[in-house]
């Protein structure tokens, strides 16, 4: 009997398993206080998104309003910074995107704004520190936004700031690793625990974490006791797969879980130290959530992929043809020499970043060269995510040619026309006025309204000195993309007959994307 205690013992700590730890109680009583205290949610560090990520993954009956509430106070948010949440600290787009992903909304169309497209700059979100780069991956992975090559970059940069006896702090500078950012990282390094690499940071940081365990079961943050630290690590041991009752986190018979009760209040919220917070009380409720949903054998936290989606992926206008696709982010960070600075710069970035149009090289767009009818119809092709059809249409486009599929394509939904019945001419350039025409039947695919009566058309065009020579054929498709925006009307001439260049047809049709909810 001995000797079985003794191996029952052994296999425990082993094992890394306790026994005889409290259970985590309903939460009910902080959803309740929480929905109370912050009842109209909207986009703030405190009072907002962590709040509604939370009672979002609680698994309690919480009612959909609050939830349309809070998405509806985004929407309104984001107009009024015209889609910029912060123009440094990037950590607003993580935060965000995560709550939306946790209620079922698309982060990537927010009043017409990508909240993700931010977080694809790798160099603009570290330069928060390492908290940039953890909650990017964190954001990232919520929903599978981005592409795994922007998320290696930043599991490097976590790795590369990992202190030297293991863990991480705010500070590069600092040498002892810090219970809040450690757990944070481990947090964000939870889902590629299949790397070597990540594996062993991850059990260098675990040790680290159990030794700096207070003998109460908690964590101190600046020598202060406090709840909101031993909350980051509860949440980061349920994203690794460790439970709270684990061996490595029970001091003198006591779980984080117990500390974490320890500051809870008779209304179901939580103290920082000794007071009620509503930070404190939102990390306590949505770290006991963590832990409740890893008992469960739920996904953990922050990945999303049980969420049903309530808007799906940019379906874009409701009239559009159900052919019409959203182009995903292909090549993040995409950019060309030649464009910086460029007043199309951002245009240019955005269609080459998902793959829509080229550059002349790898490294060079020549944004001042002409388009020619082939090019044109490849690129709003893929523009529109419509599948290539194998069909033979004219006589100059033989099979062989690369640009054959996309010009049949774009033909057989009425984008582009020959100059026959026979002939496409795929060498010839194009004019303003000829794109004009090609983008407006693009726009009325995609599902916008394209109607504008006489009267419109020559008071929109009478604004151009150069308006009287605009062909008749073209004068409503030409005032229609002024009038939508897809044209600049910040010039005085139109120049219908002028050569469009490779600049302005990116401008062209980034703006028909954006107008479209496809971008």
């Amino acid at each position: 009997m001995k000797k079985s205690a003794a191996l029952i013992l052994s296999l425990i700590i082993i094992l890394g398993v306790a026994v005889n730890a409290v259970a985590i109680d309903s939460l009910d009583d902080t959803a309740y206080y929480l929905i109370n205290t912050v009842d109209n949610p909207t986009v703030a560090s405190v009072g907002g998104e962590w709040t509604v990520i939370g009672l979002a993954r609680c698994a309690l009956d919480i009612d959909d309003t609050y939830f349309e509430n809070y998405y509806a106070n985004v929407q309104n948010y984001v107009k009024s910074k015209d889609g910029v949440l912060h123009s440094r600290k990037y950590t607003e787009y993580s935060r965000v995107i995560i709550a939306l992903t946790a209620i079922g909304k698309n982060p990537e169309d927010v009043a017409g704004y990508n909240l993700v497209t931010p977080l694809l700059d790798y160099d603009k979100t570290i330069w928060q520190g390492i908290n940039g780069s953890i909650w990017a991956i964190i954001a990232l992975d919520s929903g599978n936004y981005g592409t795994q090559e922007i998320r290696d970059k930043y599991i490097a940069r976590i790795l590369e700031c990992e202190k030297r006896n293991g863990g991480w702090s705010l500070s590069e500078t600092e040498e002892i690793a810090d219970a809040d950012i450690t757990a944070m990282a481990l947090t964000a390094l939870s889902k590629y625990q299949y790397r070597y690499d990540v594996k062993s940071a991850i059990e260098r940081a675990i040790n680290v974490l159990s030794a700096m365990q207070n003998e109460n079961g908690g964590y101190s943050a600046c020598n202060t006791k406090a709840s909101e630290s031993t909350a980051q690590v509860l949440t980061a041991l349920s994203a690794i797969g460790i439970s709270y009752k684990d061996t490595r986190f029970v001091k003198n018979g006591k779980t984080l879980v117990d500390n974490l009760y320890s500051f809870k209040q008779k209304d179901g919220s939580f103290s920082h130290t000794d007071e009620t917070s509503i930070m404190a009380t939102e990390q306590c409720f949505y770290a006991l959530t963590a832990a409740k949903r890893f008992e469960e054998n739920k996904t953990s936290l922050f990945d999303m992929s049980d969420v049903e989606k309530t808007n799906k992926l940019h379906s874009g206008l409701p009239g559009k043809n159900t052919d019409v696709e959203k182009t995903e982010i292909k090549f993040s960070g995409k950019t060309f020499s030649d464009v910086q600075g460029h007043e199309n710069q951002k245009a240019i970035e955005e269609l080459a970043k998902r793959g829509i149009i080229n550059g002349m090289t790898e490294n060079s767009f020549s944004p001042d060269n002409t388009m020619t009818r082939a090019e044109f119809a490849a690129i709003t092709v893929r523009a529109l995510g419509l599948s290539v059809k194998n069909l033979s249409v004219f006589n100059d486009v033989k099979p062989t040619d690369w640009y054959a599929e996309y010009v049949n394509t774009a033909y057989s939904y009425g984008l582009v026309k020959g100059i026959s019945e026979t002939e496409f001419n795929p060498d010839g350039t194009i004019t303003l006025e000829q794109s004009s025409a090609m983008v407006c039947r693009a726009a009325i695919l995609c599902g916008m309204e394209n109607r504008l009566d006489n009267a419109a058309v020559r008071n929109i065009l009478a604004e151009f000195t150069d308006y009287m020579t605009v062909s008749e054929w073209a004068k409503a498709d030409v005032a229609f993309c002024f009038e939508k925006g897809i044209l600049n009307k910040s010039a005085i001439e139109i120049k219908p007959h002028t050569a469009v260049k490779r600049c302005q047809i990116a401008d062209m049709l980034y703006n028909l994307l954006k107008g479209a909810m496809l971008i």
